[in-house]
C-alpha cells in the first residue's frame, strides 16, 4: 500500500512548515469564544490538502479547519494539520500533525508526526505500528494502580465538563494522569507504551483516526468509555489502553457514570 508512504512524506513536509512557524512565535486568533487557531494551522492544512488531492484526487478529505474535499470515494482522510494548537500558540512544545485514512469505514493507515522531537509514528492495518521505523507495542502494565494515564479537557466551559470526575477518580487510583493537550500524541504514546491508557470526551474524527489505528496495531484496545466498539465519526468518548487494563478501567468508568465515587472528595 503506497498510501502510508505518501502520508509520511506529506506529514514531514507539513511538520517542517509548522516547526518554522513555531520558531517565529506567530500570534494566534480565536475561533468561537475559546478555541485558538493560528496561521500555522491554516497553512499546514492547505499544504496537506493540496498534496493529497494531487496524489489521490478522488479521495474524500475531512480536515479540522474546513479545507477538506468531498467525494463519493470509499477512501476518506481525516486530517488534523496541527493537533495541540493551544500548546503551539503558547510555545509549549507538544503538538503534531495527524493523518488517518479509512477505506469503506475501516481505518487502514495512520501517521502522527511530532516535528519538534522528530518522532514519526506510523501504522497500517495488519502490519503493526512503528516509531521512526522501529516496531512499537503497548505496555504490559497489569493493574490500574501501577499505571500512568492521560486525558484531555475541552477549551470551552471546561469547568462544567463531566471529565473532572473521571480525572479525579483515576488520578487517585493510578500513578497519575497527564494532560498533554494533544489527543493524537496521547494515543501515539499509548501505542508506544509510554502511557498505559488514555480517555477523553468529545473528540473529533481528525483528533483520533490515526492514533486509534496506532493503538490497535501496537496490540492495544480501543472502545468508547462504556466498552462499545468505537466509531471515529459517531462516538462521544474514547478509551484506548494496553488491552490488559481494559476491563478494570471500564469497571471504574461504569461506577463514575452511575455516580459512585470510589475515592471520596477531600474535606476542606
Amino acid at each position: 500500500m503506497h498510501f502510508l508512504e505518501t502520508a509520511v512524506e506529506i506529514a514531514r513536509e507539513s511538520g517542517a512548515l509548522v516547526a518554522n512557524y513555531h520558531q517565529r512565535h506567530i500570534p494566534f486568533e480565536t475561533k468561537g469564544e475559546f478555541d485558538l487557531v493560528t496561521e500555522a494551522d491554516r497553512a499546514s492544512e492547505r499544504l496537506i490538502v493540496e498534496r493529497l488531492r494531487s496524489h489521490f484526487p478522488a479521495h474524500a478529505i475531512v480536515a479540522e479547519e474546513g479545507g477538506g474535499h468531498e467525494s463519493a470515494s470509499e477512501y476518506r482522510w481525516f486530517i488534523d494539520p496541527l493537533d495541540g494548537t493551544t500548546n503551539f500558540a503558547h510555545s509549549f512544545p507538544m503538538f503534531c500533525i495527524s493523518m488517518g485514512l479509512e477505506r469503506a469505514g475501516e481505518l487502514v493507515a495512520g501517521v502522527v508526526y511530532d516535528p519538534i522531537r522528530g518522532e514519526l509514528f506510523t501504522a497500517e492495518r495488519g502490519a503493526g505500528a512503528f516509531l521512526n521505523h522501529h516496531r512499537i507495542h503497548v505496555s504490559g502494565t497489569p493493574r490500574v494502580s501501577d499505571s500512568l494515564a492521560s486525558t484531555g479537557f475541552p477549551s470551552r466551559k471546561r469547568h462544567h465538563n463531566i471529565n473532572i470526575h473521571f480525572y479525579y477518580q483515576l488520578a487517585m487510583a493510578s500513578h497519575g494522569v497527564r494532560r498533554t493537550g494533544s489527543a493524537a500524541l496521547d494515543l501515539a504514546f499509548v501505542a508506544a507504551g509510554r502511557l498505559d491508557f488514555f480517555w477523553e470526551f468529545g473528540l473529533k474524527p481528525w483528533d483520533m483516526a490515526a492514533g486509534v489505528l496506532l493503538v490497535a496495531e501496537a496490540g492495544g484496545r480501543v472502545t468508547d468509555m462504556k466498552g462499545t466498539p468505537l466509531s471515529v465519526t459517531a462516538s462521544d468518548h474514547l478509551l484506548a489502553d494496553n488491552a490488559t487494563l481494559h476491563k478494570e478501567i471500564l469497571a471504574a468508568f461504569g461506577d463514575i457514570f452511575r455516580g459512585t465515587l470510589r475515592v471520596p472528595l477531600p474535606a476542606i
